[in-house]
């Protein structure tokens, strides 16, 4: 097995994304940037605390929805975090033994899995909203989005997969500065992700968009994002 990472910071920023590897689990999360938020409690701040979290939960076979939950209820009683005044984050984690490989996904930072076909386990919860002008008045409410913040309710409307281990070759975990790649742009398949150096998709992407600095070509609010990608190869 090989557990290959890359990751890079929007371009004169600090990245607020987070990759943590264990033994027998990837945890790939993305900081909500907030621009009212001091800096000390900024998403990264929340998603470096929340990975930590969950690598210390993460030793136990708990669902990873109870995991994830549990992880936003300690975070909340030990800093005090209110529900929709808090630093927040999207999730993902992977996790496995010698028989099966679990995914969760809470907001836009997918996983997908390869073997004799391609899975695809994503949340597109707030890309189905985005239309809407008052989007955030959708957060954590039922019918809207979820994000990892303040309310552990959050964890158990993640969405989960499971898959047989011997039918699977490998897995990514990764942010959407990443999937805009393939879900936006167009530059990859899925597939692409599986096999190319990680580097050069970063690098590729970050290409692209310096090519559409007007926001053009693909409409966004700006335009570069952090990059986070994790890829798990389970055999040859």
């Amino acid at each position: 097995m090989k557990i290959e990472t890359a990751e890079q910071g929007a371009p004169g920023r600090v990245t607020e994304d987070r990759i943590r590897v264990l033994p027998n689990a990837v945890v790939v999360l993305d900081g909500v940037t907030s621009r009212t938020r001091p800096p000390d409690r900024n998403g990264g701040w929340y998603a470096s605390k929340l990975a930590d979290e969950l690598v210390r939960l993460l030793t136990g076979t708990d669902p990873l929805t109870d995991l994830l939950a549990r992880a936003i209820a300690n975070l909340v009683a030990e800093h005090d975090l209110v529900p929709g005044d808090s630093p927040a984050a999207t999730a993902s984690m992977v996790r496995w033994n010698d028989d099966t490989i679990e995914a969760l996904v809470l907001c836009d930072t997918p996983v997908v899995a390869f073997g004799q076909s391609t899975r695809v386990l994503e949340d597109t919860r707030l890309e189905d909203l985005r239309p809407d002008p008052d989007i955030l008045r959708w957060t954590n409410k039922p019918g809207g989005y979820w994000v990892a913040e303040a309310d552990p309710v959050a964890g158990h409307q993640a969405l989960t997969a499971t898959w047989r281990r011997d039918e699977t070759k490998s897995v990514i975990a990764l942010t959407d500065g990443v999937s805009c790649g393939v879900s936006e742009y167009g530059l990859f398949s899925w597939e692409d992700l599986e096999q190319l150096p990680l580097g050069e998709v970063l690098d590729r992407i970050r290409e692209a968009e310096r090519g559409d600095s007007e926001h053009q070509r693909w409409p966004r609010y700006k335009t570069h994002d952090d990059q986070a990608i994790a890829r798990i190869t389970f055999s040859a």
